[in-house]
């Protein structure tokens, strides 16, 4: 009994502590690992701005060629930038002594993170940066407050600005939306579009055989029906002379 109760906390309060960050609403990623060509984006999008300082060290190069449909060259070519061999795995150039002394601590690996705190939560996260001079990077976050890593997405986007709403006490005013106030390289819908195919990569990354098992369960529906047929004919001709 005590085993149980402790399974069901570790699997509820993360979803406790995510519902009672601000209560905010979260965009839906709408992610589909069946889309090669978003995967591809967004593994670009990775290996360009998140995998300088973020490690996906569960990954190997080669298998992410396998599973999207590329080949080692392209891969090689286009997306090994801190890597020489194509069986390695997607870490950084960066040690995690230099990255102590810059950023204050490591920056977390990301093989899981779209599991961890979910996919609508990252979508969401990507999208909710805005300019804040009190903050170290100069920016914060909607859903993560005071949030220690820099806007590495802010050339595609642009600057944002928060969006205050008064509490209903009044005389007080919180940040509950951001307003796109000077707009980067890509329009509001192309970054949206940038930020789906990446969170679509976070995703395959966090569990690469998932496509491949959804394809798999409807055969294992079939085969168990079929065994139950058999096995419920089976049981009539063992025990029909015992009757």
């Amino acid at each position: 009994m005590k085993k149980i109760a402790f399974v069901l906390v570790y699997l509820l309060i993360p979803g406790w502590l995510m519902a009672s960050e601000g209560n905010l609403h979260l965009e839906k990623a709408n992610t589909n690992l069946a889309d090669k060509a978003s995967l591809q984006r967004g593994a670009r999008t990775f290996v360009n701005y998140c995998l300088n300082c973020h490690t996906a060290s569960f990954m190997r190069y080669s298998r992410m060629a396998k599973d999207l449909g590329l080949s080692e060259e392209e891969v090689a070519k286009n997306l090994m930038f801190a890597s020489t061999k194509i069986g390695e795995q997607m870490n950084v150039a960066m040690s995690r002594a230099s990255a102590s002394k810059w950023f204050g601590m490591v920056p977390p690996d990301l093989s899981v993170i779209t599991r961890a705190r979910g996919e609508d939560w990252i979508y969401t996260y990507l999208k909710s940066f805005y300019l804040d001079p009190s903050r170290p990077f100069g920016v914060n976050n909607l859903v993560f407050k005071e949030v220690g890593m820099p806007h590495v997405l802010w050339e595609l986007q642009g600057y944002a600005e928060p969006v205050f709403t008064e509490t209903h006490g009044g005389g007080e005013k919180v940040v509950t939306g951001t307003k796109v106030i000077k707009q980067g390289l890509q329009t509001p819908e192309k970054y949206d579009e940038t930020v789906h195919d990446l969170v679509n990569f976070l995703t395959y990354v966090g569990e690469p055989s998932k496509l491949e098992r959804q394809n798999l369960a409807p055969w294992v529906m079939l085969f168990l029906a079929l065994f139950v047929g058999l096995a419920y004919l089976l049981k009539k001709e063992f025990w029909r002379d015992i009757h």
